[in-house]
């Protein structure tokens, strides 16, 4: 992982901690103790985040695992959010009914609300937490439309076909490099959960029932 993009992540961390305690109080009282060291530790190691291409892949596979927050606002929420996402604003998250054993992923519009929501959810002991890498931008980007590199080698080819099939599950559309600048801001496909396309597991055949007493 190159520096740039460690450092935005730093930064939003940097940030989320200045803003957290404005937000909720994750230990029900006045201070929050948070190890900052070992968050950033985390971030650094990139073990506190899924990425968008991951969480689609669970999706596809129906995984029931994990539950998904989405902290915008319910307006947003309805006009679009990922298949299977719960709807939760940061203030509300601290009352929302979670178990410290679940697995969370949070994700927002962009990062800053999501790394928010991390910091809590760290200070409340739900350690097995994770942000949706580059929240729902980073969900258009990568899952609903992604772009084939210019000048292509077999390898970028071969991932950008997976992506344009995990596209078109979502009603996203795959785009080449040149078309995505031309064709502007993408329009988000209607709300569709889709289907899991998993092996169909065939119903227990039913026990004939006796005649008679």
């Amino acid at each position: 992982m190159s520096s740039a993009p460690l450092n935005r992540r730093l930064g939003a961390l940097a940030i989320a901690l200045g803003a957290v305690a404005v937000f909720a109080q994750p230990q029900r009282g006045p201070f929050v103790k948070l190890d900052t060291q070992q968050l950033a530790l985390i971030v650094e190691r990139e073990v506190d985040h899924v990425t968008p291409a991951e969480l689609a892949a669970w999706i596809v596979e129906g995984r029931s695992d994990y539950r998904l927050l989405d902290l915008r606002g319910p307006a947003e929420y309805a006009e679009y959010h990922i298949p299977t996402a719960e709807n939760v604003t940061l203030p509300a998250l601290e009352d929302y009914p979670l178990l410290p054993s679940e697995k969370i992923v949070i994700y927002s519009q962009g990062g800053i609300h999501a790394a928010q929501a991390w910091l809590l959810m760290q200070a409340r002991g739900f350690r097995a937490s994770y942000t949706v890498l580059g929240g729902l931008d980073g969900w258009i980007d990568e899952v609903l439309y992604p772009a084939l590199p210019a000048e292509a080698g077999r390898e970028e080819l071969a991932r950008f076909e997976q992506a344009a099939a995990l596209a078109k599950f979502f009603g996203g559309q795959p785009r080449s490099a040149a078309d995505a600048p031309a064709a502007g801001p993408a329009e988000l496909p209607k709300l569709a959960a889709p289907v899991a396309s998993g092996p169909v597991v065939p119903a227990a055949p039913r026990r004939k029932r006796k005649e008679g007493c």
